[in-house]
């Protein structure tokens, strides 16, 4: 039955891989059942709430990709729209949160209708396969930037932004995890080159265990006034009545102080964010999975966004920001995962995850951020395939990669990637490669700079 849903045997995998697959790309996701609870809790919404919410969304979401496309890829709220929906929107605006759920639920019903004309599909297609070969590149330094902050190797610094940590100053906090981090990275890239199977999942867990055990020795040190939490796992159940306070919520919403110009433009943000971070997710993760076809487009597009855009208004509905694919997929996909089957599993994981959330949640950012720093190496192999030799097309590809770990966002990386094609394309006097899609792209996000 398994075969015949999913097409193992075509997509060259099997149930071990898939399972496997899937379970790894969990676990490099599970954060996101700390982190939306504790943003989204700063707009007023009820932390456990948000965490039920959080999970069902995933859980919704990630089905329907399984079952519409096929694809490996697992949905959740998407970081960096949680906190404009938690300190932009209901913060520096004001906005009640029941109100910023309906910019999510609206954009949602917007992006279905625009899956199903084909509009977001000929949108990922009218991107040229140097720039996505750059977006992949530059969603791997993305995802490895992310890994060096959870693993707090990086750390803020007043002078040069960002620095690394000082091992000796704060040891006991930051600098025991960041040298867990690091020997979880090792083991995960020796276990990786000696062929093991499952070597990115066995890193995660064995950072983990390492970390307990610095705990019980006294290295790692307990302090939650500066945000370092028991690395034991806790055990106890989810309060499932606070749903309510967060269920259905979105069609309370009280538009009588809410500007209308305003929250089109709020609308407005949520969908450029929304729609370019997906595409440039989907480019990536499938480019590492070896999923796009010889034109660079991705089969079966059209069900991977319209399971997106359901996943994101499904979400409002429970009470969470916008859902969106993760770019942690591509940790299962490290794995061998390449089909639906590895979506289930982390769909299912999740549902789970509501019953057993104490544990879940307690899987520390250090611990799965070797499988991000790894994961990034390898889709930075994507830069290879880029023809350094056409400055027309490598440029492009070169801003798009620096801007995604530097401006902090794939949809950023993106919007540079498409402005500067069409520029130096159009100055280089080879207009012809510029299609109309991606013409009218360009001016789009032009046009977000200037107004949004």
């Amino acid at each position: 039955m398994l075969e015949k849903m999913f097409k193992l045997k075509e997509n060259g995998s099997n149930v071990k891989t898939e399972v496997l697959g899937g379970v790894t790309t969990f676990m490099t996701m599970a954060y996101i059942l700390a982190v939306n609870p504790s943003l989204l809790s700063a707009a007023g919404m009820d932390s456990t709430a948000v965490l039920i919410a959080t999970a069902l969304a995933s859980f919704v979401g990630t089905l329907c990709m399984a079952f519409l496309a096929n694809y490996p890829f697992a949905l959740a709220p998407g970081m960096g729209l949680n906190a404009y929906f938690a300190f932009t929107v209901c913060g520096a605006m004001g906005y009640p949160w029941q109100v910023a759920l309906m910019a999510v639920f609206v954009e949602g019903i917007i992006f279905i209708i625009l899956s199903l004309t084909k509009v977001r599909e000929a949108i990922f297609n009218a991107i040229p396969l140097t720039l996505k070969k750059g977006v992949s590149a530059g969603i791997g330094l993305f995802i490895a930037f992310i890994g060096l902050q959870g693993a707090h190797l990086v750390v803020n610094d007043d002078a040069t932004l960002i620095t690394y940590v000082k091992f000796r100053a704060e040891f006991h906090t930051e600098g025991i995890c960041a040298l867990l981090a690091l020997l979880g990275l090792f083991i995960t890239v020796f276990l990786y080159v000696k062929n093991v199977r499952g070597s990115i999942l066995i890193g995660i867990v064995a950072t983990w265990i390492l970390g307990m055990i610095a705990q019980a020795a006294g290295l790692y040190q307990v302090t939650p006034d500066a945000g370092y939490y028991s690395l034991y796992p806790a055990f106890g159940m989810t309060d499932f009545s606070k749903l309510s306070l967060t269920f259905g919520q979105v069609f309370k919403a009280d538009f009588s102080q809410v500007d209308i110009v305003n929250f089109i433009v709020v609308l407005l943000a949520f969908l450029f964010v929304d729609m370019f971070d997906t595409l440039g997710t989907l480019i990536g993760v499938a480019g590492k999975a070896k999923m796009l076809d010889k034109d660079g487009k991705l089969p079966r597009i059209k069900q991977a966004l319209l399971a997106d855009a359901i996943a994101t208004s499904v979400g409002a509905v429970f009470g969470t920001s916008t859902t969106t694919t993760y770019v942690e997929s591509s940790s299962g996909v490290g794995e061998g995962a390449r089909t639906g089957l590895a979506s289930v599993v982390t769909g299912f994981l999740f549902l789970l995850s509501i019953f057993l959330a104490p544990i879940f949640t307690s899987i520390p950012g250090f611990a799965t951020a070797p499988a991000l720093i790894f994961v990034g190496f390898l889709m930075l192999g994507a830069v290879v395939e880029i023809d350094f030799s056409d400055l027309t097309e490598a440029v492009p590809a070169y801003l798009c990669i620096l801007a995604m770990p530097l401006m902090y966002s794939i949809s950023e990386g993106i919007a540079i990637g498409v402005i500067s094609y069409v520029v130096i394309n159009l100055c280089c006097g080879k207009s012809k490669k510029i299609t109309p899609l991606m013409a009218v792209l360009a001016v789009l996000f032009v046009c977000k700079y200037i107004f949004l």
